[in-house]
C-alpha cells in the first residue's frame, strides 16, 4: 500500500463539523471560524532525516525547508500565513547547537513572511531528526482556490523551472506566496496547487479532483539547468524532461485558467514578475489521465512522481 492508497483509506471515515469548508484532499484545510471577510487555512507537514535531508545538510537549511514546505501549501490556496507550531523529535545524543541552528533557519524564513512561531513540542525519536510544522493562514472569502475547479479547454501553467531539485533547490526554494495572491487578485484561476512530488505525480491529483484529463506539450515543459546538466554529464541519469516530470520538490505553482485569458496573463506576469518564468505547458481536456505530445505524436504519460512507501 503506497502513500496515496493509505490516505484514501484513512480519510474515508474522518469526522467533520460545520466549520469545515474543505477538508482532506487539497493543499490545506479551509475552515470557517466566523472571522469577518476571512477563511482560515490549516496545514501540517513534516521533514525526516534520510528522506528530506541528510545528516550533512546545513542545519539552518533543514529548518528553512521544514517551514517553507508548509508556506508553499498556503501559497497553493492563494493565502497568507500567520502562525506556526513546531514539533521536533530528536535522538538522545542530539547536538544542542545543531538544533539551535535549525531554529535559526526556520525563524529567519518565518520573519521574512511575518509568521509567528507560537510554540510546539519536543520529543525523542531514535536515530534520526523529525520536524513537523502545523501552520495557520488566512484567505479572503471567495478568494481561496482549490484543485477541483479545472475546466475542459483551460490552459495549464507552471511557474519557474522543473527538475534537478536535488542540486540544492529543495533546500532553498522560495514559496510562491506573493505570486499566488497576485494571481487570485487579478485573474479567475480555476484550479491551483503546488508541485511537491513532481509534475507527473501532482497533476493527476488536480485532474482527479476536477474530473478531467490533460494534454501536455513536451517541448513547453520548463526544464531546469540543473536537470539538463545532470543528464548531459551522466549517461545513467534520467533524461532532462523526465527529471522535470518526476524529480519532485520543485515547489512551483501549477494552475489552470481559461485559454482566452492566457495571453493577457503572460503579458501581465512579465511586468510584475520579470525574474520568474511562467510557462503554458498544455491544456485541460476530457477523459482521464495525461497525454504527452512530442514530435512523433501523443502518447499516455506513464511516469509518476515521488510516492512514499512505493
Amino acid at each position: 500500500m503506497n502513500e496515496f492508497e493509505l490516505i484514501a483509506r484513512l480519510t474515508k471515515t474522518l469526522p467533520t463539523n460545520e466549520s469545515v469548508v474543505t477538508g482532506a484532499g487539497d493543499d490545506c484545510a479551509v475552515l470557517d471560524l466566523g472571522v469577518p471577510d476571512k477563511l482560515i487555512l490549516f496545514k501540517t507537514d513534516a521533514v525526516v532525516e534520510g528522506i528530506h535531508f541528510t545528516r550533512e545538510t546545513a542545519p539552518e537549511k533543514i529548518g528553512r525547508k521544514a517551514l517553507a514546505r508548509c508556506l508553499s501549501d498556503i501559497a497553493a490556496m492563494a493565502g497568507t500565513p500567520t502562525a506556526a507550531l513546531v514539533t521536533i523529535a530528536l535522538p538522545k545524543n542530539f547536538d544542542a547547537e545543531f538544533v539551535a541552528q535549525i531554529y535559526a533557519g526556520l525563524n529567519a524564513l518565518a520573519e521574512k513572511h511575518a509568521v509567528a512561531i507560537v510554540g510546539g513540542e519536543t520529543t525523542t525519536n531514535p536515530e534520526r531528526i523529525l520536524i513537523s510544522i502545523a501552520l495557520l493562514g488566512t484567505v479572503a472569502r471567495g478568494k481561496h482556490i482549490l484543485r477541483s475547479g479545472a475546466k475542459v479547454g483551460d490552459a495549464i501553467f507552471v511557474t519557474g523551472e522543473l527538475g534537478g531539485s536535488r542540486a540544492g533547490k529543495h533546500l532553498e526554494f522560495e514559496p510562491r506566496l506573493a505570486e499566488a495572491r497576485w494571481l487570485a487578485d487579478h485573474f479567475q484561476i480555476h484550479a491551483l496547487m503546488d508541485l511537491s512530488d513532481g509534475l507527473a505525480g501532482d497533476l493527476p491529483h488536480l485532474l482527479k479532483a476536477s474530473q478531467v484529463g490533460a494534454q501536455l506539450l513536451k517541448s513547453a515543459i520548463p526544464v531546469s539547468r540543473a536537470a539538463k546538466m545532470r543528464a548531459k554529464e551522466n549517461s545513467a541519469a534520467k533524461p532532462a524532461v523526465l527529471a522535470a516530470l518526476t524529480d519532485g520538490e520543485d515547489f512551483e505553482l501549477l494552475f489552470t485558467i481559461a485559454s482566452k485569458h492566457a495571453v493577457k496573463l503572460l503579458d501581465a506576469w512579465k511586468k510584475n514578475f520579470p525574474e520568474l518564468k511562467l510557462s503554458c505547458i498544455g491544456k485541460i481536456g476530457g477523459g482521464e489521465g495525461i497525454l504527452l505530445r512530442d514530435k512523433i505524436g501523443s502518447h499516455k504519460l506513464n511516469a509518476h512522481g515521488y510516492v512514499h512507501f512505493a
